[in-house]
């Protein structure tokens, strides 16, 4: 297979990628907030990083992946003063926020499993981990660490090179997203601890050295990778917006505990935001789109995976709703070409789909260059020299790495069933069975009144409809 090659933040460069054990790729994913529904714009991370998985696992790397779940911690933003966002979700719901964070946590599962997205090795939790977190502090403390009224800080200045996986050095400053706080010593300082206030009535804190409060929100994830994966692992993943600050801060921690050089992983990979036509997605606006929103417009799940697909990982992706019924189209070829050819049996070919997998195999290994991939796909399915059996056969591998399902997924898979929609599949049949007699009669006024009949059920009859779907919910 063609070596792998793996963009690094770190470097600002692509890489060979060499795992420290083959038979043990680890990779740790900064997880969800659980404190509301995860959006499309989050859930492009999920795709990119089970992407990085299943071509790891494809050439034949063994794999540990860690997906954390931030139950606890999260303020507004990555700054250390704010709303912590699950204490403010349960007083807004006015539910007890362990039930808030197990009915986000259960929603974010349902949602990688509906886009087909693998289950990591784990989904720790935030709040199993408190005791090792305060170990942790401890640890540091005396080196690194100072106290204010309302908790521990870790001191950057400490730590060498603080902020170069932002860029800070080369590419301007990072995003300001830091609110002072009274006593700092240097504005990038963060909470290790936070102490809750006198008079402050939360759900969620522990008694510490600091004071009865809790973990700030960066603590978790080098301890949640330190004990899963090692002191040192193999790649480490998020979302952009994460190279700024968290996952910097991150490193200063994976520093201040080990090796003054070491950061905790050997690569770290990011991927970029899903647009709109307004700026980047982000619950802070108060209205964003999720995957269950898709689905009740009609969209198959395997359509906004598709659409991710067809972007760069790194590159931004914008979403409309053109775009994505763009992705649904080209997904309905897609299994519509995949049924011709099983329909057509075993038939016989002059030319081996070998080659295909070669390309597919060189594609990916550009940095998970999926657009690239996606064409040759098209090619192998469209290629006639080539015999339906060993296209089928081919077709494993492009499934086995792009996750779309296309061995198993059929016509009626993708006739999602939108919110509202009042008809079943069965009564539809029937109607457009008795629509196709009434035209073969000429009683149009008859073919018409059954169309706006369905139109009137949620169905739109697709007369003409190039690809041959009779109708759509």
């Amino acid at each position: 297979m063609t070596p792998l090659s793996l963009y690094n933040s770190l470097t600002r460069s692509a890489e060979l990628f060499v795992p420290a054990d083959p038979a043990d790729v680890r990779v740790y994913s900064c997880g969800p907030t659980v404190y509301h529904y995860a959006h499309i714009g989050n859930l492009r991370a999920y795709l990119f990083t089970d992407t990085l998985g299943r071509v790891l696992t494809w050439k034949g790397y063994g794999l540990t992946h860690i997906i954390n779940i931030t139950d606890v911690g999260h303020l507004t933003s990555d700054a250390d003063a704010g709303d912590d966002k699950m204490e403010a979700a349960a007083r807004a719901s006015g539910r007890d926020i362990w039930a808030v964070a197990d009915h986000y946590t259960q929603a974010f599962k349902a949602d990688l499993k509906a886009l087909n997205i693998r289950d990591p090795a784990r989904f720790p939790l935030a709040t199993d981990h408190i005791d090792a977190m305060i170990a942790f502090g401890q640890s540091i403390a005396d080196k690194h660490c100072y106290r204010l009224p309302d908790g521990l800080y870790f001191d950057t200045s400490t730590v060498p090179d603080y902020g170069r996986l932002a860029g800070h050095r080369d590419e301007g400053p990072a995003e300001g997203r830091i609110d002072t706080v009274a006593g700092k010593r240097h504005a990038a300082d963060f909470a290790i601890w936070r102490t809750s206030a006198p008079g402050e009535n939360r759900q969620m804190e522990w008694d510490s050295p600091w004071g009865r409060g809790a973990p700030g929100w960066h603590l978790e994830c080098s301890v949640m990778s330190r004990q899963y994966l090692g002191p040192h692992f193999d790649i480490h993943t998020g979302g952009i917006d994460h190279r700024e600050i968290h996952h910097p801060n991150e490193i200063a921690q994976n520093q201040a505990i080990g090796c003054s050089a070491d950061t905790g992983a050997t690569l770290w990979m990011h991927n970029n935001f899903i647009v709109d036509r307004t700026g980047k997605m982000s619950k802070s606006s108060g209205e964003f789109l999720t995957l269950p929103t898709l689905i009740e417009r009609g969209f198959h799940p395997h359509a906004y995976r598709l659409m991710c697909l067809q972007a760069h990982y790194r590159s931004e992706l914008e979403f409309s709703w053109d775009n994505l019924a763009a992705a649904q189209t080209r997904l309905k070829r897609l299994v519509q070409t995949v049924a011709a050819l099983r329909a057509r049996g075993e038939g016989k070919g002059a030319a081996s789909a070998s080659p295909y997998a070669e390309r597919l195999d060189a594609a990916l290994s550009d940095d998970l260059n999926t657009p690239r991939a996606l064409p040759v796909l098209d090619e192998l399915l469209a290629d006639k020299k080539v015999s339906p059996a060993d296209r089928l056969a081919a077709l494993a591998d492009f499934d086995a790495v792009l996750g779309l399902g296309l061995s198993t997924l059929s016509r009626e898979d993708l006739r999602v069933r939108p919110k509202g929609a009042t008809i079943d599949e069965g009564g539809i049949a029937v109607r457009l069975a008795e629509r196709r007699e009434a035209r073969a009669a000429k009683d149009f006024p008859r073919s018409d009144a059954i169309r706006d009949e369905l139109a009137a059920a949620g169905v739109e009859v697709m007369d003409g409809d190039p690809l041959g779907w009779d109708w759509k919910l």
